[in-house]
C-alpha cells in the first residue's frame, strides 16, 4: 500500500457526501475527490448506502481506517443530535454501524470538529499554540476548539443566546441570504457573535470556516475584536481530511 493511502476520510452533508483517500503528511487527497448527493430521505441504512459506494470506489485496503464526518454531536461513535440528517440518528452507534457494513474500522466525529483539526495540522492555525476557535459559517454555525492542538469535541458554539436568540439563527450564512442581509448588517451580527465568543473563551485565533470563508476579505475587515480573525485554507477539503487524521491518528 502506498503510504499517500494513510486514512480515507468521507464527509456527509446535507447535500452530497464527499470521500477521498488522504496523505496525512502532506494533508491533501491522494485521488480526486468523490461525491454522491445525499439520498433525500437521509435515514441511517440510506447514507450508510452512499458511504459504502464512496468507500468501495477507491479501492483502498479494508485495514485504512475510515474517517467520517456527521452534522451531528457524536460522543464514543453515538450520534446525539441530528442537522440536516434524519432524526432517526439521534442514538444510533453509528461507529458500530458503518463498521460492521463496510467491514473496515471506522471512527465518526462531528463534522465541525473535523475541519478544525485538519485546519489546526494543515491550515490556518498550523503549529498555532493556545486556544483555537473556529466557527463554520453555512447552514448552520458549526464549531471546534482546539488547545494546544488537542480536540475539545463537539462545543457547539452556534447554539450560544446571543441578545435573546440561538446564535446560528441571527448570524449563520443561509440567515445572511433568507433574510437579504447586504455584508454590512450581516457583519454587525458576526461582530456581535465574535465579540461574545472571545469575552467568553479569551481564544488566541480564530479561524472561520464554511464556504463563505472564499469571500473572507469582504466580511472580516469589519470586524473589531482583540482575538486575531483569519478564514480558513482547506475550505470543503477540511472535513475529508480533518476526519481521515482523526481516524489515523487520533487528534
Amino acid at each position: 500500500m502506498s503510504r499517500k493511502h494513510d486514512a480515507l476520510g468521507i464527509d456527509i452533508g446535507g447535500s452530497g457526501i464527499k470521500g477521498a483517500p488522504v496523505d496525512l503528511d502532506k494533508g491533501c487527497f491522494a485521488e480526486d475527490r468523490l461525491r454522491i448527493a445525499t439520498p433525500e430521505e437521509a435515514t441511517p441504512e440510506a447514507v450508510c448506502d452512499v458511504v459504502e459506494q464512496v468507500a468501495e470506489h477507491f479501492a483502498v485496503n479494508t485495514d485504512v481506517p475510515l474517517g467520517i464526518t456527521l452534522p451531528a454531536v457524536v460522543t464514543h461513535g453515538v450520534v446525539r443530535s441530528a442537522a440536516n440528517i434524519d432524526r432517526s440518528w439521534v442514538g444510533l452507534d453509528a461507529d458500530a454501524l458503518f463498521g460492521q457494513r463496510l467491514g473496515r474500522p471506522v471512527h465518526l466525529v462531528n463534522d465541525a470538529d473535523a475541519a478544525g483539526v485538519a485546519e489546526r495540522h494543515y491550515g490556518a492555525a498550523k503549529g498555532e499554540k493556545g486556544l483555537v476557535i473556529l466557527t463554520t459559517l453555512g447552514t448552520g454555525i458549526g464549531s471546534a476548539l482546539l488547545l494546544d492542538g488537542h480536540l475539545v469535541p463537539n462545543s457547539e458554539l452556534g447554539h450560544l443566546e446571543i441578545e435573546g436568540h440561538d446564535a446560528e439563527s441571527r448570524a449563520a450564512e443561509s440567515v445572511r441570504e433568507r433574510e437579504g442581509l447586504d455584508t454590512a448588517r450581516w457583519a454587525e451580527r458576526l461582530q456581535t457573535y465574535y465579540s461574545h465568543l472571545e469575552s467568553i473563551f479569551w481564544p488566541d485565533l480564530i479561524v472561520v470556516g464554511g464556504g463563505v470563508s472564499k469571500q473572507a476579505d469582504t466580511f472580516l475587515p469589519l470586524l473589531d475584536l482583540r482575538t486575531p480573525i483569519v478564514p480558513a485554507k482547506l475550505r470543503n477539503k477540511a472535513g475529508i481530511i480533518g476526519a481521515a487524521r482523526l481516524a489515523a491518528r487520533g487528534n
